[in-house]
């Protein structure tokens, strides 16, 4: 239950006569309703004849020494007016004049707007006293305030003055609590409204006014539980929403610090890997796929953003890939034949997009450089730098634009594992730090060369991998 159904739940139980116990010396309703009307009488108060209130009317039973009786019975009850606009002389005085959204509390003792004498004479608006119940009947429907000051209003709020001996607060509870009854007779197509007919006809349930005072007691006393247990429902309402999110941070950060799945002593370490992928590379660059590229420096216990196992190494990340930033998209200066190419659009989370694919020309020659294959990572430079995917279909490929790196890892590097650790350093800030540009942010590829890349076994990897994919389903179900 929520802390408003909470709220709603005691006021409901406070107008139905169940909050607090009925005591048999409480002079009877009917007595108090008697003296009421003779009060108005008295006063010369003469409303339209109400007729008896039947069956069909009452909502639910009160205790037998109540009585339901119609609102404007008790009271008197009218709206307010609006001073012509395209006067000056009408408003900026020093009348209060209350709108719907100057009641936010249960008492009103300011209003955004103020009129004029002459702004009140000229209009239907009036002055009501303190301590006047206030109900908007147009747009919102049941709002409830009462003046904590001498004040006019707008037509979409009536002024509620009661008569004879009666609790305030009752008064004030008892109307929040029929809030409901009275939105269902709401009427309008653009807005809900309700006319003073509907409101002056309502039918009201009243107590003893000793158990009137009784009853706004005990609301009293538990309204700021209510308010705390408000609090804590927001707070809880807050963790809820961030644990998902939070759990899978911490599930990554678990994965790619090596705390999420058991070493194996078999495993090969990853020093070997290290060796094994610079024979790859020799390889590569004798074949002529690749060009010799410039010598890293090691990394600095400084750049080591967290404690790896003992089996683990760092490495930069242009030590274990192969990168290339996609082709610049230049109309005139292009050549070649059209192909299908990737944009920074195309590229989500874990997924790409191919709903919107445009076309590029590409040079025979430029396939290679600029396609991508099963296994390659793909990480946007802008937009969102840092966001990427593994493409793993192998019977279809795309070329890449210029917003894009491609980065193929060495045959000894998983590359859903090296995804893992993008998305990581992503949530984490590692790579916002990084970032070039002060309004558009980018992820330059001398930048990305250069991260510090945590590098365990092969065969860890795979583990790492096939764990964070099943503890990641089971947080997306807590969504």
């Amino acid at each position: 239950m929520t802390a408003q159904e909470l709220k709603n739940s005691i006021l409901q139980l406070a107008v139905q006569g169940k909050l607090v116990p009925q005591c048999k010396e409480d002079e009877p309703a009917s007595e108090l309703l008697k003296r009421i009307c003779a009060e108005k009488d008295q006063n010369g108060i003469k409303g339209k004849k109400l007729p008896p209130i039947t069956d069909e009317e009452i909502p639910f039973d009160i205790p037998e020494n109540w009585v339901w009786t119609r609102l404007d019975t008790i009271s008197s009850i009218t709206s307010g007016g609006t001073p012509a606009r395209t006067n000056p002389s009408f408003w900026g005085g020093n009348i209060p004049w209350v709108k719907i959204g100057d009641i936010k509390e249960k008492y009103v003792f300011s209003s955004e707007e103020k009129i004029t004498v002459k702004g009140l004479n000229s209009s239907s608006a009036k002055v009501f006293p303190k301590n006047t119940i206030l109900y908007t009947i147009f747009a919102t429907i049941g709002t409830v305030g009462i003046l904590g000051i001498e004040a006019a209003t707008n037509q979409a709020v009536a002024g509620i003055t009661f008569y004879g001996e009666y609790c305030l607060d009752y008064m004030y509870y008892v109307l929040v609590g029929l809030k409901d009854i009275l939105v269902s007779k709401g009427k309008g197509m653009a807005q809900m409204n309700i006319n003073q007919t509907i409101l002056k006809n309502t039918p009201i349930p009243l107590p003893p006014l000793a158990e009137q005072e009784r009853i706004v007691a005990k609301i009293e006393e538990l309204m700021p539980l209510v308010e705390e247990y408000g609090k804590a429902e927001e707070q809880l309402t807050k963790l809820n929403a961030e644990f998902p999110d939070k759990l899978r941070k911490s599930i990554l950060q678990q994965a790619v610090q090596g705390k999420l799945t058991e070493r194996d002593p078999a495993d090969e370490p990853a020093s070997e890997l290290i060796k094994r992928i610079k024979t790859e590379k020799e390889a590569l660059i004798k074949s002529g796929k690749i060009k010799k590229e410039k010598l890293l420096p090691a990394i600095t216990d400084k750049e080591k953003p967290f404690d790896i196992p003992d089996t683990w190494e760092w490495v930069r990340l242009a030590e274990i890939s192969e990168m290339c930033l996609g082709k610049m998209l230049d109309k005139t200066k292009n050549k070649g034949v059209l192909h299908p190419y990737l944009r920074n659009v195309n590229v989500r989370w874990g997924a790409f997009d191919l709903t919107d694919i445009l076309q590029m020309k590409f040079e025979n020659d430029e396939e290679e450089k600029y396609s991508v294959k099963y296994g390659d990572l793909v990480v946007c430079e802008g937009g969102e730098p840092g966001r990427c995917a593994v493409w793993s279909d192998k019977d279809s490929t795309f070329r890449i634009q210029k917003a894009l790196h491609r980065i193929r890892f060495s045959s000894c590097v998983d590359p859903f594992f090296g995804y893992r650790v993008f998305e990581y350093y992503a949530c984490n800030g590692y790579f916002s730090k990084r970032f070039s540009g002060e309004t558009i942010k980018h992820l330059p590829g001398a930048v990305l060369a250069n991260i510090a890349f945590p590098l365990p076994p092969l065969a860890e990897q795979k583990r790492i991998v096939k764990r964070v994919e099943e503890l990641l389903a089971l947080c997306d179900e807590l969504k």
